[in-house]
């Protein structure tokens, strides 16, 4: 049994991988400014140690990191319309929450920082291909840029320090409890209530989505596995148009809802991005696993459970 913190552990993919290391037989923690609301389950807050605070806090992130043996860390401003409005509170969490749990893990003594990065590093890169970790990245957002810092300050805090970390750059995850804001929760609400299921731009792009339960899976497995300070994409590798995820949500809740197109708001680089689909050869190298998930079984899935 290991005693671990995950920052942002009230969140969407951090409420599950609280659920998952509990079962595990682990002592977890979970720091959380709950910004969002709590998404743990509440069978399994009464067995965890939950403090509310901000990853921004030196001194409250190395009081709860004390003992630990890892560090999951999640912590982060999510949501493509919150992000372009909020830029520097983005940098912010992301660079400052992030140095804070170096420091805190080199000061306790911890084995290991497993940090939620994302496929938003890439941009444009994949255009004629799925991504792996070595094409050349592209990152425009203030997210992604901050994303992509992180990943070169653990790399040299390993070089210099020797904490080890892993780099996971998650594609689209989806699954139950996802805030309604992203695309999935917002379509199947959408097509539900029969309104129009609404697509930004040509609705061409494509992204490639992944289930919560096979991205907790990898992401605990690498936090086991991995050495040095390494990079892993977390993928489904499956590549699904956005109009043909509405055509599918629409067609498996029933609904007479339209399929409304809607021009791309200016501010929203993300939104742009033509093609996302990524490579899980490095993940199934070194774990074995591999997400494959089928998409449309694990929208039915989805809706089984109400979203």
């Amino acid at each position: 049994m290991s005693k671990i913190l995950i920052t942002g552990g009230a969140g969407f993919i951090g409420s599950h991988l609280t659920s998952y290391l509990l079962n595990q037989g682990n002592e977890v923690i979970v720091l959380d400014n709950l910004l969002r609301g709590n998404k743990i389950e509440q069978d399994v807050f009464s067995q965890i140690t939950f403090v509310e605070g901000d990853v921004r806090d030196f001194d409250t992130v190395l009081r709860v990191s004390e003992g630990c043996h890892y560090i999951y860390h999640l912590a982060a401003v999510l949501g493509v319309d919150i992000v372009a409005d909020n830029p520097v509170e983005t940098m912010d969490t992301e660079v400052i929450g992030t140095r804070n749990v170096v420091q805190a893990a080199l000061k306790n003594n911890i084995k290991k920082v497993v940090y939620a990065s994302t496929s938003g590093v890439y941009g444009h890169s994949a255009i004629e291909k799925s991504v792996d970790e070595e094409i050349m990245i592209d990152p425009r957002t203030s997210y992604a840029m901050a994303k992509r810092y992180n990943e070169i300050y653990l790399k040299a805090i390993y070089e210099e320090k020797g904490l080890e970390s892993v780099s996971l750059r998650f594609f689209n995850v989806y699954g139950k409890r996802q805030d309604q804001r992203m695309v999935i929760p917002r379509f199947f609400e959408q097509a539900k209530k029969n309104l129009p299921i609404t697509v930004f731009g040509s609705g061409k792009q494509t992204r490639d989505f992944t289930s919560i339960e096979e991205t907790v899976k990898a992401t605990v497995l690498l936090g086991e596995q991995a050495k040095g300070a390494e990079i892993f994409n977390v993928a489904n590798e499956t590549e699904l148009t956005i109009l043909e995820l509405a055509h599918f949500i629409k067609d498996i809740t029933n609904s007479s809802s339209e399929i409304s197109l809607i021009e791309s708001p200016q501010k929203r680089y993300d939104y742009e991005v033509e093609r996302r689909v990524g490579s899980s050869d490095k993940l199934h190298a070194l774990t074995g696993f591999r997400p494959n998930t089928n998409v449309i079984e694990g929208l039915k899935e989805l809706l089984a459970v109400n979203v």
